[in-house]
């Protein structure tokens, strides 16, 4: 099995055809994301190339989804802890920021989850009846 890095990822996602370089990694990721081969991507990849495609390639959150649901969908991918990460993305799709759920889902065995962003995650996943519950530190 081999552990792909956010860069693979993105090279795959993001077709940069202005620059060459970029044009040979994007070939090379594709060659190896589609042979077949059995792959991984951990959770902290996963949190990085939503970064990478937010930030700085200003995918929008639907563009995202679709990466994350199609990266998710091949057969010979493993993804660390699929099932909570499919959790995340829903939560993405209701308009939660994905490193916000991410963190979340892992906190599945806790009674709650401590944050100090009170303005929008914490309102959004209370109205949305998220478990665990949040809390704000005082």
């Amino acid at each position: 099995m081999i552990g792909l890095d956010t860069n693979v990822l993105a090279r795959y996602y993001v077709q940069d055809e202005a620059d060459a370089e970029a044009v040979k990694q994007h070939d090379a990721a594709k060659r190896l994301i589609e042979s077949g081969k059995p792959l991984m991507v951990c959770k902290t990849v996963l949190l990085e190339l939503e970064w990478v495609m937010r930030g700085y390639y200003h995918f929008s959150p639907a563009e995202i989804s679709r990466v994350m649901r199609h990266l998710m969908s091949l057969s010979h991918v493993v993804i660390e802890d699929k099932r909570k990460v499919e959790q995340a993305i829903a939560q993405c799709e209701a308009g939660l920021a994905f490193a916000d759920v991410l963190h979340f889902v892992s906190y599945h065995a806790c009674e709650s989850m401590a944050t100090f962003d009170d303005k929008k995650f914490a309102k959004r996943a209370k109205r949305l009846g998220l478990v665990p519950r949040i809390i704000i530190p005082e």
